[in-house]
């Protein structure tokens, strides 16, 4: 699974606001093993989140979480762009959602409000535990939250918790030599594609260093590719030390 972040929010990008989801997301997914794919930070434009869900949904192996743009201002574009994105349909009237905005909001339900229950056709509902003002979900793999920390966060936990919590596992081997990175690129051509690499290459003291780490579900896979780069430093008499 490739799973995405999108945080819809001009405030943001401004400065007038700090953004707490990416933090918040990255660690309840490595909870489980799991790892961000990519996470955009966004205005609120039609055509620059219309064109962000449509790349998102092109990967057949997304899970996107989403945020902001789903209450009742004329800045929060996200129901009515994710209905034609990800349903080539226009909104629809949730009932039970209606009846919730009514009982929460009463006669200030309209004529505004009343508007957070046109959706998507075919959703779910994501509980919000502050107001019972529910996100939504489609195909439990695009899910739409408020941009509230307070109220977003809750709502993703569950729905990682539910629906992503049987991830594998993975390990990671890390180490750091007093080389350039140059000295290790051939070996870093021959890796699998089940083997993720980061090479980190510094400078201390003016001299070249690089920290290299390599991660993978196949634990004996990654300890054979991990040894060759041991071999090799250790071939060249290069010093390194293990992380």
């Amino acid at each position: 699974m490739n799973f995405y972040t999108v945080i819809i929010g001009t405030e943001i990008l401004n400065g007038r606001r700090v953004d707490k989801h990416f933090e918040f997301v990255k660690n309840e997914l490595a909870k489980y093993g799991h790892e961000l794919f990519a996470s955009f930070i966004i205005k609120d434009d039609v055509d620059l989140i219309t064109r962000t869900y449509e790349m998102i949904k092109a990967d057949k192996d997304s899970v996107m979480f989403s945020f902001g743009g789903i209450g009742s201002t004329p800045d929060d574009l996200t129901r009515k762009i994710a209905s034609k994105v990800f349903r080539d349909a226009p909104l629809v009237t949730h009932e039970k959602f209606k009846e919730d905005v009514i009982k929460q909001f009463g006669e200030g339900a309209y004529p505004h409000r009343i508007h957070m229950a046109d959706l998507p056709p075919n959703v779910e509902l994501l509980f919000n535990p502050v107001n019972n003002m529910s996100g939504f979900s489609l195909d439990r793999r695009f899910f739409f939250v408020p941009g509230f920390p307070s109220m977003a966060h809750p709502m993703i936990k569950e729905v990682i918790k539910k629906y992503f919590s049987n991830a594998k596992k993975k390990y990671r081997k890390t180490l750091f030599a007093n080389t350039s990175e140059e000295t290790l690129i051939s070996l870093m051509q021959q890796l699998p594609k089940s083997i993720e690499l980061s090479s980190l290459p510094m400078f201390i003291d003016g001299k070249p260093n690089v920290e290299l780490s390599l991660s993978g579900e196949n634990k004996e896979d990654l300890e054979r590719y991990f040894q060759k780069f041991r071999d090799e430093l250790e071939k060249l008499e290069v010093s390194y030390n293990l992380r």
